[in-house]
């Protein structure tokens, strides 16, 4: 079964991202081993400089590190990665299941993004959509696109 990890700065609170979170969690439990991971996002002060805000990027790319299994490819979550299809994920999980690296870990950063040594580890940049979403928004709809992805690659109806 593959291993899949997401690694995410902040944590989520609000119910409705909790239980859309939950759903697909539970529904992704007979396709991957899925293991989701918060980490704390750094405070900032109500109006950062940028050098604050690239160290609090810095450190919160530290936090991603400390947490990355042994052996691991990176999908970075970021504006300046590349737009997918549904059909285009499924591909990539396809082709990554036939890689031999043993854990396919997202990475969905903070307010301000992933630092951008983090970006560059990365296998694939990937970008949600050209619009602007809370980055907690954004763990709802990676985990229902990689869920639609292994639907897709099982020949589902689920995907239209």
């Amino acid at each position: 079964m593959l291993s899949v990890h997401i690694i995410c700065v902040g944590k989520l609170k609000e119910k409705f991202y909790l239980e859309a979170c939950a759903e697909y969690v539970k529904r992704l439990s007979g396709y991957c081993k899925l293991q989701v991971v918060e980490l704390p996002e750094e405070r900032l002060p109500q109006n950062p400089s940028q050098g604050q805000i690239d160290a609090a990027l810095e450190k919160e790319a530290d936090a991603i590190r400390a947490k990355l299994p042994p052996s691991a490819s990176l999908v970075a979550l970021c504006v300046e990665g590349k737009l997918r299809s549904s059909e285009e994920v499924a591909r990539l999980l396809a082709d990554w299941s036939q890689n031999s690296a043993k854990h396919l870990v997202f990475l969905i950063g903070g307010s301000y993004g992933l630092h951008p040594s983090i970006k560059a580890q990365a296998w694939v940049k990937l970008s949600m959509s050209p619009m602007t979403f809370p980055h907690h928004l954004a763990r709802v709809m990676l985990l229902e696109q990689i869920y639609r992805g292994f639907k897709i690659n099982e020949g589902s109806s689920y995907h239209k």
